[in-house]
């Protein structure tokens, strides 16, 4: 894993949204060692597990609560009691699956949601004077942006939003509201959209657990279409390293694009997975792996590719990804392989 936080996270006071789920819970694990105050507030839906944070129970300067970011009075009361001078705010709706059949819950947490924490953390930081240095960190994403063509340049944060799934939609919605409430208020916001994460604790419905899970249970590896799709791949461990070099560096109304320089395809991915478990895992319900590999009927409104540029990032804050993806894609089949106790209860939730 990457290095620690930086030496001034102490002063923070920091409320992390859905700090429970994938990215929430390593960025609360990479944060929390050097952090003196560090609130997670997390509803448990699905993807969102007590289990995950276990070892910081009764940590000192660390505290869960357990509660929705729609409830506008909870929120209020946290940043009050807390005496919350940062929000970084990951929680949302995020399989775009789930968004297609259920829209509404997609809109109700990332549009409702994101808008009842701003309002909140504008209210509390006029009446503490507009302090300078608080800040609201709203993670986003690539898929905002739309669909690449093969030969198109890497979306930028220059690049019309053009979302094409109930998801991405529901995401522009709230990155369009943070920026609104800098451009109003002048509250001192700041935008981090990234491309698809893996690592550890990610939950076993998006493609990299499913992939391992299934592989281990001997079920059909689905992929989606022809396989072609392409993806911008970041390691979870170099997009929390990210996200606080932003908190910690970027003048507040900016966005930056965070991605690891790993644009590669479904399919490959997939039997980049089976040839990692058929060298590890030992016994395999099936072997090779590849047997197991079913294409199955497109996503409805598939994008086909996502690609970042990442130069602005890198240019004015000194950041740039660790991890080249070979590397990282084995250490995350290991992790699965060795934490079979944390995904075996969540399969009965998943949605495959």
């Amino acid at each position: 894993m990457v290095n620690q936080a930086s030496s001034n996270v102490p002063n923070m006071r920091v409320l992390v949204t859905g700090g429970a789920g994938f990215i929430g819970s390593n960025f609360v694990r990479y944060w929390h060692p050097q952090s003196a105050s560090l609130t997670v507030l997390d509803a448990l839906t699905y993807a969102g597990h007590r289990d995950t944070l276990s070892d910081l129970e009764g940590a000192a300067g660390f505290t869960f609560v357990k509660g929705d970011i729609c409830d506008a009075a909870l929120v209020s009361q946290l940043l009050i009691d807390h005496q919350i001078d940062t929000v970084i705010h990951f929680a949302a709706e995020s399989h775009v699956d789930r968004s297609i059949l259920g829209p509404a819950a997609f809109v109700q947490t990332n549009v409702v949601g994101t808008f009842t924490l701003l309002e909140a953390f504008r209210q509390h930081w006029e009446a503490q004077g507009k302090p300078e240095h608080y800040r609201f960190l709203h993670v986003s994403t690539d898929e905002v942006f739309g669909s690449l063509g093969p030969d198109d340049p890497a979306f930028s944060e220059i690049t019309p939003y053009a979302p094409n799934s109930p998801y991405s939609a529901s995401k522009a919605g709230s990155d369009h509201l943070v920026r609104a409430y800098f451009h109003t208020y002048g509250m001192p916001t700041l935008i981090t959209n990234c491309s698809n994460n893996y690592g550890p604790y990610q939950f076993p419905e998006k493609l990299i657990p499913l992939m391992c899970v299934n592989i281990l249970s001997g079920k059909p590896l689905p992929v989606y279409g022809d396989g072609q799709n392409v993806r911008d791949w970041l390691h979870v461990a170099d997009h929390c390293e990210a996200i606080s070099t932003v908190l910690q560096k970027a003048t507040p109304g900016e966005t930056y694009n965070i991605g690891g320089n790993n644009q590669v395809k479904n399919i490959d991915i997939v039997q980049q997975l089976c040839g990692l478990m058929d060298n590890l895992a030992g016994e395999l319900p099936v072997l090779p792996a590849s047997n197991l590999i079913t294409f199955v009927t497109d996503r409805l409104g598939h994008d086909r590719r996502y690609a970042m540029d990442i130069s602005k990032i890198q240019r004015e804050l000194g950041w740039q990804p660790k991890y080249d993806f070979a590397t990282g894609l084995a250490q995350t089949a290991q992790w699965y392989l060795a934490n079979e106790a944390w995904w075996r209860p969540l399969l009965n939730r998943s949605h495959k």
